[in-house]
């Protein structure tokens, strides 16, 4: 019994923790070890014979990288640009190159194709223009703090839930009020905090916020239900999952396109990065690609609700050793 004890007391804390740290490092390794960018999404507007040259270059040059919509005039392609069809627009006219590129659709993918166009155009002897449009918030010049918003939503989330999760006699009905109620406080604190710190993020504060509580509500239905069904090996996968893997998944700041392919992959049905986006849409673009990542979060949020509703059921189902009689247990 007391080496029991000790083993619980000493050896499962650190092979916890050691196995948490093998697997986060195991999962951020892999997918920043060499990012690389694919299936950016950048609109072309100009002549035809232009615009086929610089898209059969690219396709030669660096395949893969960008994903080509060709629009007939500069309109379409600002509109494009507003709507999130695509992060970037490449205008070829008269008045020489110029390209526009929505700050806010990140550093890493406006970095890249800012990058890729003037390279092409200063071996050509010509200069790029480049227009900035959708710009980040001047106190949050890279979106930062949105996304460490994102990060304490759902790390927050989970520990709430699994205290709540983990408790005996705790019912579906309390279980299911935890959830709504931790996203209920939480968004707008969190929020609330970002804008404190970073200053005005304009009059998308409150569709980012109720998008903050959807992703929160969603996360924390998820880990009660695992915890509910499972107990803590239920808990265990569900931080791997929504948690870990969700994060890396999200690429962070960077985002999922500069991400090897099985990340990519995971990347549009994990709800770290659909938040990040569409609180981005709701702040920056007037609400624009919040569709997409809203189904994502309404189809976790459900998910939860299923795994918590079977975890009771399988709990009422199991034979209570307190009803079995003291000396039928004992023989």
């Amino acid at each position: 019994m007391e080496r029991r004890q000790a083993a619980e007391t000493y050896v499962a804390p650190v092979v916890a923790g050691l196995l948490a740290l093998v697997t986060l490092i195991g999962l951020i390794a892999p997918a920043i070890k060499s990012p690389s960018p694919h299936d950016i999404p950048v609109g072309l507007a100009g002549p035809a014979p232009a615009v086929d040259q610089i898209s059969s270059a690219f396709a030669t040059n660096a395949p893969g990288v960008f994903t080509f919509t060709t629009y007939d005039t500069e309109a379409d392609a600002r509109a494009a640009v507003d709507s999130r069809s695509v992060d970037g627009a490449l205008v070829l006219g008269q008045g020489g190159p110029r390209l526009i590129v929505a700050a806010a659709a990140g550093d890493a993918v406006t970095g890249v194709i800012t990058a890729a166009f003037t390279n092409v155009f200063q071996k050509q002897g010509q200069a790029l223009t480049v227009e900035t449009v959708h710009p980040f918030a001047s106190g949050d010049p890279h979106g930062l703090i949105l996304f460490f918003v994102v990060l304490a939503v759902v790390v927050s989330t989970l520990i709430a839930q699994v205290l709540v999760g983990l408790r005996r006699g705790v019912g579906f009905a309390t279980q299911a009020l935890v959830v709504i109620l931790y996203a209920v406080i939480a968004a707008p604190v969190a929020m609330g905090l970002a804008t404190w710190i970073a200053g005005d993020y304009g009059s998308g504060f409150w569709a980012a916020t109720a998008l903050v509580a959807l992703a929160s509500a969603a996360i924390g239905a998820v880990v009660a239900g695992a915890a509910a069904l499972l107990g803590r090996p239920g808990v265990a996968l569900a931080a791997l999952v929504a948690v870990l893997l969700d994060l890396v998944c999200s690429g962070g700041p960077i985002g999922s396109q500069l991400l090897p392919d099985a990340y990519r992959w995971l990347a549009p049905g994990m709800p770290a990065g659909q938040l990040y986006s569409a609180i981005r849409g709701a702040l920056y673009f007037d609400g624009a690609g919040v569709g997409e990542p809203v189904l994502v979060l309404v189809a976790w949020l459900a998910g939860g609700v299923v795994l918590l509703a079977v975890g009771r059921l399988a709990h009422r189902a199991r034979p209570s050793t307190a009803a079995v009689p003291a000396h039928a247990a004992n023989r």
